[in-house]
């Protein structure tokens, strides 16, 4: 255990005093014993409060345990089910019509779509990448991945798959800012657009609300080919980036949370830096400059953590770890005082808001509790109400179910909602785990439930006025390396009215950027606002499985597919405290996994062991094979400790194991009680 420092009746960590005290509030003129005050008492306000809503969350699982469990057959009767989750207060009344008031939002967030990225706040070179991410190289992005058919030859540049690149590249310019005369192909001078209403510049465009950029050089090898001179053509892409505290990092302790404070703290006052080795040279990655009069940078927000965890960084007055989402709320508020203040070398939010991802609440009341919250950590901070905006996602069956009332409950701050399948889906199984098998994973995607959950999501908060005033969002593309994919599929999401999505990387929100080229999602929004909200039953609808009979084989298919998941991400959170990471799957594709894949995979494991679908020994074995299978996978990691023959010793797989075998009676199905409590004896030892 580290030392600790008393203040203002708090048992702080060392570490994190140290940082606060020493980092941070000297350049903001903040006394630290007026911050430590105020500090306490936010958490004397906040912290019962918070245990008060983490018990009324396994009150009512407890209630919906027993229901499920005295009649299955009711309790997949979406009808039956209503009744019982209204009369429980699971289900709370709609509100009457409203606008959203939200003010003072980036043009980022309210006007304008385009991609979003999702970066661990512990990788200062990743999230270096993803702020720089607001520009991107649609050359760079189209030759060196599987976007176009074909791959380039090694062994320096292939003039052949440049000329594919320039063709597409040109064949978007045409259907993006059509010429007056004549194709991109064929230009050879100054370009004269049918609308001149879209020129920026001499060669700077806008469509849809988005720049492109066609980058003359007539001394660069490609430029000084082409007839025009053109050299690049850049998009503007990653428009907002999530800067994440929470399920895509291992953070467990003080040492952690202040290594990925001190992140954001570089980020708000711009001199954040990494230096790496790339072929023998040392590169130094730092934030980009404006672009002249436009932004060089995402638009940042920071995901804290939920209502669930505590930290030992902060003890309370009877000796109480401190809820971890009431510290973050604090911190990450604090630090971006340093670019309200306009303390730092770039500008963050130009509209003077902070803004905050919420993840994982259950329900209107938890989000009432946020908004509070953020009520009180404005006025510690000295700010006018709403400056701290949240984002709200909409990733737990209670969410979902009440989401107008969880907008409601935030209306004057709320700047995002967004859908998350993997932790929705989680909470899915473990909120009905009582109601009988689960279909397999890759069948409960085509759920009734899941369309109508997105379709909601958009509808509703269409209604609730977020257009034009905040981001309707949807979920991950996780394969970062199957960019043809990504380009013939998540085009669905502009389309669907969503004015963001997540991608898995600078590269591919380059790519993603298209997708909004060839959709006005405001124009989509507009059409889709007159569409009637579905009702509830189709939410309802549990994917339960009836009338299967599984064979052996198939039974075993699935579980060894869900062990791999599992012991992949795991074994990395487990023994090298990586949060998020390209995991290779069952058929070795690399996909970007986070805790919300973990959190299904366990669940859906713990459901079919308690119906009999599996048998214990069956996902014994089943973890046993994928575990040599793993180790395979991961035998070029120098760092990497193998699994398999010493799974006694490995802490990694025990995890694994508890995560499943005790998956039934985790609250609402986290990972994260158990991922913290084998990764700290990891660090111990």
């Amino acid at each position: 255990m580290t030392a600790t420092i008393d203040r203002a009746g708090l048992k702080v960590d060392e570490a994190l005093s140290r940082f606060v005290e020493t980092r941070v509030l000297p350049g903001l003129a903040i006394e630290p014993e007026t911050f430590w005050a105020g500090t306490a008492d936010i958490f004397a306000r906040f912290a019962p409060e918070n245990r008060a809503l983490l018990a009324k969350r396994d009150d009512l699982q407890a209630e919906i345990d027993r229901w499920s469990a005295e009649d299955p057959e009711r309790a997949a009767d979406s009808a039956a089910q209503e009744r019982f989750l209204r009369e429980i207060g699971y289900l709370v009344p709609e509100p009457a019509p409203f606008t959203i008031g939200t003010a003072n939002v980036d043009a980022e967030i309210a006007t304008m779509a385009g991609p979003q990225l999702v970066v661990p706040a512990l990788n200062a070179r990743f999230v270096l990448n993803a702020a720089n991410a607001r520009w991107g190289s649609l050359y760079d992005a189209l030759y060196g991945t599987d976007a176009l058919p074909g791959t380039a030859r090694a062994g320096g540049y292939d003039s052949e798959r440049g000329a594919q690149v320039i063709g597409f590249a040109k064949t978007f310019l045409d259907e993006s800012v059509p010429l007056a005369a004549g194709s991109w192909i064929d230009l050879a001078g100054e370009p004269v657009l049918r609308d001149p209403g879209q020129q920026v510049g001499p060669w700077l465009f806008r469509h849809n609300g988005l720049h492109i950029e066609v980058v003359i050089d007539r001394d660069h090898p490609i430029g000084r080919e082409d007839p025009a001179g053109i050299a690049d053509v850049l998009l503007e892409a990653a428009l907002t980036t999530i800067v994440d505290l929470e399920d895509s990092i291992a953070a467990i302790d003080a040492e952690d949370k202040v290594a990925a404070y001190a992140n954001w703290l570089g980020l708000m006052q711009g001199d954040l830096e990494e230096r790496f080795d790339k072929s023998g040279t040392t590169i130094t990655r730092r934030l980009n400059a404006d672009r002249g009069e436009l932004p060089g940078r995402s638009l940042l927000f920071v995901r804290n953590v939920g209502h669930l965890m505590t930290t030992p960084a902060v003890l309370l007055g009877d000796g109480q770890e401190a809820p971890e989402g009431v510290l973050d709320a604090i911190v990450t508020s604090l630090i971006a005082l340093y670019d309200l203040r306009g303390l730092g070398r770039h500008r963050n939010s130009r509209a003077g808001s902070i803004y905050i991802v919420k993840p994982k609440m259950h329900g209107p009341e938890e989000c009432g509790f946020t908004n509070r919250l953020f009520d009180a950590v404005e006025d510690l901070l000295g700010l006018a109400r709403h400056t701290i905006k949240v984002g709200v996602m909409d990733e737990e069956r209670r969410t979902s179910a009440n989401l107008a009332a969880c907008i409601h409950a935030v209306k004057d701050r709320i700047a995002f909602i967004n859908t998350g399948f993997l932790d929705r889906t989680g909470d899915e199984i473990h909120t009905s785990m009582r109601a009988g098998p689960m279909l397999p994973k890759s069948e409960i995607k085509h759920s009734a439930w899941i369309k109508a959950y997105e379709d909601r999501n958009v509808r509703i908060g269409l209604a609730c006025g977020l257009s034009g005033k905040a981001q309707i969002g949807k979920g991950m593309w996780a394969a970062p390396d199957r960019m043809a994919d990504m380009l013939a599929q998540k085009g669905a999401h502009p389309q669907a009215g969503a004015n963001t999505a997540w991608v898995p990387s600078p590269t591919a929100a380059t790519l993603h950027a298209l997708h909004y080229h060839r959709t006005d999602v405001f124009a989509c929004q507009r059409t889709i606002a007159a569409e009637p909200i579905p009702g509830l039953a189709p939410l309802l609808t549990i994917p339960v499985a009836k009338g299967c009979n599984w064979s052996p084989e198939e039974v075993a298919r699935e579980l060894d597919n869900n062990a791999q998941g599992i012991l992949g991400y795991v074994v990395r959170w487990i023994d090298q405290g990586v949060g998020c990471s390209k995991v290779p799957d069952i058929d070795d594709i690399g996909l970007m996994e986070d805790r919300a894949t973990l959190r299904i995979s366990s669940q859906h494991i713990a459901n079919w062991l308690l119906h009999g679908v599996a048998r214990q020994a069956d996902v014994e074995a089943a973890l046993r094979r994928m575990a040599a299978k793993v180790d395979a996978q991961n035998a070029g990691d120098p760092l990497y400790r193998p699994m398999a023959g010493r799974e006694a010793d490995s802490l990694a797989f025990q995890a694994a194991h508890a995560l499943i075998f005790e998956g039934g009676i985790q609250p609402n199905g986290y990972t994260e009680p158990l991922l913290h409590r084998f990764r700290a004896r990891a660090k111990a030892a």
